[in-house]
């Protein structure tokens, strides 16, 4: 059952036109940020309608309970389709990949397995008795997943300084890393009130 479950999740995507990276990848606080080598990414089954809950819930629990390091990213999968409604009128609308299913890069420890497990929504792991087994690189590559290492000198938990862009001279604390999209949120302050902003890794720099 769980190979016919990866086939199916296979066989969407390479028929997919199009994927867009939903994304927001925690990195632990350290020196270097390097995804762990352990880290492997395990597709999650959901209650239909549940997925973006289960992404909010899950992103608030490694949030709360500091997993920042083990559980890297949970990703809904999409792709941009085009729709004619009843006028005839064409558009293009994004849509879910995979309705019921969610990815989630994680360091598979007796932690991290309880607490996707148990979130709101999941119904187990794909894998031989909701035992995880993690996606392969030729599976996760038409996901639009990067499975490349990137080494930056900043971290969450760092305060840096924009130095290009829209919010040249800035100043803010790293929130989180994507290190997909090889951007950062940080928290500015804007009109008085902290704001948190995407910036990519180009245009900041580690406050020394």
């Amino acid at each position: 059952m769980a190979e016919e479950l990866k086939d199916e999740l296979m066989d969407k995507a390479v028929e997919a036109p199009e994927t867009s990276d939903v994304t927001e990848e925690k990195e632990a606080e350290e020196t270097e940020k390097k995804i762990p080598d352990n880290a492997h990414w395990y597709v999650v089954h959901t209650y239909s309608g549940y997925e973006n809950k289960v992404k909010t819930d899950l992103d608030k629990t490694i949030e709360n309970r500091h997993l920042e390091d083990l559980i890297l990213e949970v990703r809904i999968p999409t792709q941009m389709v085009s729709e004619v409604n009843s006028k005839g009128q064409r558009k293009t609308a994004e849509r879910k990949m995979f309705p019921g299913y969610v990815l989630v890069h994680m360091v598979k420890t007796n932690d991290t397995w309880y607490v996707v497990r148990n979130t709101r929504g999941v119904t187990g792991f794909v894998g031989p008795g909701s035992e995880p087994i993690p996606l392969t690189e030729e599976e996760m590559k038409p996901l639009g997943i990067h499975v490349e290492n990137m080494v930056v000198d900043f971290g969450v938990g760092d305060t840096v300084a924009v130095v290009a862009g829209v919010w040249k001279d800035t100043v803010g604390e790293i929130t989180r890393m994507d290190m997909n999209k090889k951007t950062a949120t940080i928290t500015v302050e804007l009109f008085g009130r902290g704001t948190s902003v995407e910036i990519s890794f180009d245009e900041i720099s580690k406050m020394r």
